[in-house]
């Protein structure tokens, strides 16, 4: 089935109350191969921008809304229950790709490329995309639809939230070669640009407003698009007071993410990193 037919088929069952199983069935087995090959996508680079791919969400919805819950078992110990689409083939990973034993779940409907490597356990929903290179340490969550790319670092418990619905959401999306330190949570539809690097513990979302140091100015989502964080951005955590008098007489202070320097072409992660830190 093509792309563009099986678009339609999923915006024709996904527009019926009660869609026919028999003809659910065969519509979701091919969307979730066509993500998992990475035919298809949630979200798609467009011109400097991402656009999204609504449709595929609703296909996923589809999913969730029309299948049974089902059990299925890993050897004599491992034991789940899920929507009956989405539990585990047996498939071995895609070709290229390491998934180091000890827990890890990548699930259906998730595609990885070549050189991604994955410590456990972590955990890879369904619609995610994850580039050439990338590394996903342990404890690390990469969430329904988030768009990784290539060369990515996605250090020990970094959480990459997911969005499912409303279905034209952005989704998060983490740009090549972007560092991700320990602890991190991007939520939200955050976009965070090339080659950017986050410190351990810092914490991006709409609501978040991000200090730009550098240039000396606020940067917030806007009423309908994301929080953007610019390409090569050193971003570390920070503290601004809290508003009113009850605040500052007891010292409160709101985390607050900074950017503190820009990398340059020849500056790597860790040594910006450290400098940023200093």
């Amino acid at each position: 089935m093509s792309p563009d037919d099986l678009q339609a088929a999923v915006e024709l069952l996904a527009a019926l109350p009660a869609p026919p199983p028999e003809e659910v069935r065969p519509v979701v087995e091919a969307l979730l191969t066509a993500l998992e090959s990475g035919r298809v996508r949630a979200a798609v680079p467009d011109g400097g921008s991402w656009r999204v791919n609504a449709w595929v969400r609703r296909g996923i919805v589809l999913a969730f809304r029309s299948g049974v819950n089902a059990d299925a078992a890993v050897g004599p110990v491992f034991r789940f229950r899920d929507r009956d689409w989405l539990l585990p083939d047996g498939s071995p990973p895609p070709h290229g790709v390491r998934i180091v034993p000890g827990g890890t779940v990548v699930r259906r409907g998730a595609h990885l490329e070549p050189g991604v490597v994955v410590m456990p356990p972590a955990y890879v929903n369904v619609g995610a995309w994850v580039g050439e290179r990338s590394m996903i340490d342990s404890h690390a969550l990469v969430g329904s639809c988030a768009q990784v790319g290539r060369d990515v670092h996605l250090s020990a418990a970094s959480q990459i939230g997911g969005v499912l619905e409303p279905v034209g959401a952005l989704p998060v999306i983490v740009e090549d070669g972007v560092f991700v330190g320990g602890g991190c949570g991007i939520y939200e539809g955050t976009r965070v640009r090339a080659r950017a690097v986050l410190a351990a513990g810092v914490i991006l979302a709409r609501s978040v407003p991000l200090f730009d140091l550098v240039h000396g100015r606020v940067l917030r989502a806007g009423s309908a698009g994301p929080l953007d964080v610019p390409e090569g951005a050193v971003v570390v955590p920070g503290a601004r007071p809290a508003a009113g008098e009850y605040a500052a007489r007891l010292g409160i202070h709101l985390q607050a993410p900074v950017i503190a320097k820009y990398r340059d072409d020849a500056t790597d992660a860790a040594s910006a990193l450290e400098e940023a830190l200093r």
